[in-house]
């Protein structure tokens, strides 16, 4: 009996302390790391959120801004970083979902280093063409695919990018073949699909939008899994022809593996109070996202359903960084 009680007495008193850790969380400055450089979305809505963190929280919120490596740079620091709850890490897809699958050596482990706090909001992308093409629809821009094969080229922000593994979702769901022509950014691939030099594109709302009002850009449809609240009138893209079609990117807050549970509870806690209010969602809706809210168990089903998703598709499409 005695050799059995020192594993349940150890384990009494780490609980203990994880408890005792968490009543007085926080009670110093945190920081908050954000794998893109300064103007990035993922920096302006955690900006936008800091503020509030400070009030809930009761302590300061610095920001740090870890861009290097696509945001695997910021990823490896939170990873590597003491699970006591003083460092949060608020992404996009790529250094969780995306990257992992494009290089060779990561220096984490993107399903085992992390605990998810909660999924914060979901961002569709449109998906665009130049106005002089024949086709008007996404069922009329198959048919054309299939009696042309490679005729139609699509623009993205490189090899690996996230338009490119929207478009090569689509190719390989509709059964058609597209020429990808990458370009160093999306406002390039914009520009190009403008200018007649290349077919369609997949973009953010708030950079299309004033395009497709003044006719210089075909809206074709939305890439959510459901309408958009800013676009309720847009049909998704698997409403328009392909069945089954979703692909959007996300923002996500998460901490070290291993953060005491309470913590994570404490953080989730004050994520749903800074997002969950009519001002914070009226100013992501601008940025084109919709606020989600999930539990830390829900972020971490949804984190593995991308990580599952965009390993297939950058196989498929032999997407390789230099």
């Amino acid at each position: 009996m005695y050799t059995r009680s020192i594993p349940v007495a150890g384990l009494t008193l780490l609980l203990f302390a994880s408890f005792v850790s968490a009543q007085s969380y926080p009670d110093k400055p945190i920081r908050m790391i954000v794998a893109v450089p300064a103007g990035g979305t993922a920096d302006v809505v955690g900006r936008m959120a800091q503020p509030a963190l400070v009030r809930i929280l009761g302590q300061q919120v610095v920001m740090d801004n870890r861009g290097g490596a696509g945001g695997m740079l910021g990823a490896e620091t939170v990873a590597k970083a003491a699970p006591d709850g003083y460092t949060l890490f608020f992404c996009a897809p790529g250094p969780l979902a995306v990257l992992p699958h494009l290089y060779k050596k990561v220096g984490y482990d993107p399903l085992k280093d992390f605990a998810p706090v909660g999924l914060v909001s979901i961002g569709p992308f449109l998906l665009v063409s130049h106005p002089g093409d024949a086709y008007k629809t996404i069922k009329e821009l198959i048919a054309l695919a299939k009696a042309s094969p490679g005729k139609i080229k699509y623009a993205s922000a490189g090899s690996g990018s996230s338009n490119h593994l929207a478009a090569e979702s689509l190719k390989n769901m509709a059964g058609i073949n597209l020429t990808h022509v990458p370009y160093r950014g999306a406002p390039q691939g914009v520009t190009e699909v403008i200018g007649g030099h290349v077919n369609i594109t997949f973009g953010s709302i708030p950079p299309l939008l004033p395009h497709i009002k003044t006719g210089r850009l075909h809206l074709l449809g939305i890439s959510s899994a459901k309408r958009s609240g800013i676009l309720p009138d847009v049909p998704t893209l698997s409403e328009a022809g392909i069945p089954g079609y979703a692909w959007s990117t996300w923002l996500g807050l998460l901490v070290p593996a291993r953060t005491p549970a309470p913590i994570v509870e404490k953080l989730h806690a004050a994520m749903v109070k800074t997002f969950n209010t009519p001002e914070m969602k009226s100013q992501l809706e601008v940025l084109g996202y919709d606020v989600i809210l999930s539990s830390p168990q829900e972020f971490s089903a949804f984190i593995r359903t991308e990580w599952e998703k965009n390993a297939k598709v950058v196989k498929l499409s032999g997407a390789k960084v230099d």
